[in-house]
């Protein structure tokens, strides 16, 4: 009897925890279905390492999409940075959604019903 109280209340010392009490999840089975299922809006990250890819870009938020972009890899190019971020400002314009900088390196832009809070949550403000 006390080995099944054991097992089901535990014995009342504490084991050491080690390596092999966690597990590995296995995350695929859930990805399957959150694939089958379509949403109207996907939140992408992209990553901007040229002008040509600018086209690309703006199709995902005339398609409703929120972006998360990686300027990056454009930044020491002050004249692409400024021309790119130039283009997707018109493209927020024209849907009527919001772009921000996050950081240095991060644009985020969001479409048409999609505002940014520029104010930072913190434990106090809920």
């Amino acid at each position: 009897m006390a080995k099944i109280m054991d097992k089901l209340f535990g014995s009342g010392t504490k084991s050491k925890s080690g390596v092999d009490e966690y597990t590995e999840l296995d995350l695929g089975k859930y990805q399957e279905i959150l694939d089958s299922e379509p949403a109207e809006t996907y939140i992408r990250v992209a990553e901007l390492t040229h002008f040509n890819e600018l086209p690309g870009l703006k199709k995902e938020i005339y398609d409703g999409n929120i972006l998360m972009i990686d300027i990056s890899n454009i930044k020491a190019d002050k004249l692409l940075l400024d021309r790119a971020l130039k283009d997707l400002k018109d493209v927020v314009a024209d849907v009527r959604g919001d772009i921000a900088g996050i950081k240095d390196d991060q644009v985020l832009v969001t479409p048409s019903g999609i505002r940014i809070d520029r104010s930072k949550i913190t434990g106090s403000r809920y």
